[in-house]
C-alpha cells in the first residue's frame, strides 16, 4: 500500500542530572565538591533510505523517543551521551510540526537531519563551589528534549510530472520512454500510487513521474488526485498530456481547462510552473481535430507536440525538448525549515513558573519558558531585549521578588544563568 502521509510523535531524550558528591580521601581534608555533569539526551535524526519508497511502517509504530543522557557521578565523572535515535523515511519526505504546519526538515538527500535535540545534561555541584560557598549541596536536573508531534508528508523529487486526466495515457508514455513498468490498462485510475522512472538522453538524464488521478474537484478531495497533487509541487516542469481524440467522451480543451484549474487551486504557484502540452491518442481522431487544439494552447503561450504513446511516436521531439527546458530551470524546490515563531509581546499573559532556592541561587522552570529559550540569541542585543521584556510580562520578574531575591543573586534557568539587577 502506497502511503505518502503520517503522523507521528517524537520526543529526544532527556538530559542526565547532574550529580552530589564530595571528594573523600585518607589524609585529604575537606576535598570538597566533585559532583560529575549528566550527559546529553539522544536526538531524533531523520535519515533518508532510497530502499523506502512509502510511509507505510509508521502506520504501525507512532511514537518515537530517544533514551536518557546517563547521571553524573562522584569523582567528577560525566555521565555518557546517550545514542541519537534514526528514524528512517523515504527521500523526499518534508518533516512538519504537527499543530502548526512549521518545516522542520526536508530529507531531500543522505544528509543525517537532527530534527528534536536532546537535553543538555545537568551541572554536578562542582560548578556552584565559590569561594563563599564551599560545600554546595545541590546539583542542577538535566534539561528536557525537545518534543514535537509531526506530520511527514512524501513530495517525490522528479524534475518533470506528468498531469492530466485519467486514462489519457501517462502511463503508457512512462513505460515508453523510461524503464518504468506501471499497470496499464484501459479502464479510470488503473495508476493508483505515483510512478517514477528515469529518462535518459545520451550522458544525462532525468526524473519523470506519473501522477495519478486528477479529475475535476480534486483539489477538494474527489478521485484519487487530491491524495497525489502534493507529488506535483516540486516538479520543475509539467508534461500536461490530453487526450486530443476525445475517445473518453469529453472535449480536449475543457480537459486542458479543468486540469489547470485544479493544480491552480490546489498550489497557486502551480499555475506558473513552466508547462508543455502533449495530445495524445492522435491517431484516433482527424489531423484536422489536432491542429485545432495546437493552435488553441499555443495562443495561451504553451509549447504542443503530437504523440502517439503507444507505439512510441514522435516521443522523442518531446523528450529534447524537457531537457532543453529543464536545463534552464532551477534544482528540485527544496524547502528550508523554519524558524519557531516569535511571542508577539501584546500576547504575552503572566504565566506559571516553578522557583526554588539553593543558597544563593534561584532556580525558575517552566514548560513555555524551555520554547522561549529557543528562539533567543544571547549574542544579540535586541534579542536579548525581548527576552528581558517576557520575563517582566510573564510575570518571572514579580516571582522571583515574591521569593525573597535580592540584588546580585543568581538566577538560573535551564542552561542560562545571569545576576539579578534591579
Amino acid at each position: 500500500m502506497f502511503v505518502d502521509i503520517a503522523k507521528i510523535f517524537i520526543k529526544a531524550g532527556d538530559g542526565g542530572d547532574g550529580a552530589v558528591a564530595f571528594h573523600r580521601e585518607k589524609y585529604v581534608a575537606s576535598g570538597g565538591p566533585d559532583g560529575g555533569d549528566g550527559g546529553r539526551g539522544g536526538n531524533i535524526v531523520f535519515v533518508a533510505d532510497t530502499n523506502l519508497s512509502t510511509l507505510a511502517d509508521f502506520r504501525y509504530k507512532r511514537k518515537y523517543t530517544a533514551q536518557k543522557g546517563e547521571n553524573g557521578r562522584g569523582g567528577r565523572c560525566n555521565g555518557k551521551k546517550a545514542p541519537d535515535l534514526i528514524i528512517k523515511v523515504p527521500l523526499g519526505t518534508v518533516v512538519k510540526e504537527y499543530q502548526t504546519g512549521r518545516i522542520l526538515a526536508d530529507i531531500s538527500d543522505r544528509e543525517p537531519v537532527t530534527v528534536a535535540k536532546g537535553g543538555k545534561g545537568g551541572w554536578g555541584n562542582t560548578h556552584f563551589a565559590t569561594p563563599t560557598r564551599q560545600t554546595p549541596r545541590f546539583a542542577k536536573a538535566g534539561m528536557p528534549g525537545e518534543s514535537f508531534e509531526v506530520q511527514l508528508e512524501l513530495k517525490l523529487l522528479a524534475d518533470v510530472g506528468i498531469v492530466g486526466f485519467p486514462n489519457v495515457g501517462k502511463s503508457t508514455f512512462i513505460s515508453v520512454v523510461s524503464e518504468a513498468k506501471p499497470i496499464i490498462a484501459n479502464y479510470h485510475f488503473t495508476t493508483i500510487t505515483p510512478v517514477l522512472g528515469v529518462v535518459r538522453m545520451g550522458e544525462s538524464s532525468f526524473v519523470m513521474a506519473d501522477i495519478p488521478g486528477l479529475i475535476e474537484g480534486a483539489h477538494e478531495g474527489l478521485g484519487l488526485g487530491h491524495q497525489f497533487l502534493r507529488h506535483v509541487e516540486r516538479c520543475r516542469l509539467l508534461v500536461h498530456m490530453v487526450d486530443v481524440s476525445g475517445s473518453e467522451g469529453r472535449d480536449p480543451k475543457q480537459d486542458f481547462e479543468t486540469i489547470n484549474r485544479e493544480l491552480e487551486k490546489f498550489n497557486p504557484e502551480l499555475a506558473q510552473r513552466p508547462m508543455i502540452v502533449a495530445g495524445n491518442k492522435c491517431d484516433l481522431t482527424e489531423d484536422e481535430v489536432v491542429e485545432d487544439f495546437k493552435k488553441y494552447v499555443e495562443e495561451k503561450g504553451y509549447k504542443f507536440f503530437p504523440i502517439m504513446a503507444a507505439i512510441n511516436y514522435e516521443t522523442e521531439p518531446l523528450l529534447k525538448e524537457i531537457q532543453e527546458q529543464l536545463s534552464k530551470l532551477p534544482p528540485v524546490v527544496r524547502y528550508e525549515p523554519e524558524q519557531p515563531p516569535v511571542i508577539p509581546e501584546d500576547e504575552i499573559e503572566k504565566q506559571s513558573v516553578k522557583i526554588t532556592k539553593n543558597d544563593d541561587i534561584y532556580f525558575v522552570e517552566a514548560e513555555w519558558l524551555l520554547r522561549v529559550l529557543r528562539g533567543i540569541n544571547f549574542d544579540d542585543s535586541e534579542s536579548l531585549q525581548y527576552f528581558q521584556r517576557v520575563l517582566i510580562n510573564a510575570g518571572v520578574i514579580d516571582a522571583l521578588k515574591e521569593a525573597g531575591i535580592n540584588e546580585g543573586d543568581t538566577v538560573s534557568m535551564y542552561d542560562v544563568e545571569f545576576e539579578f539587577v534591579e
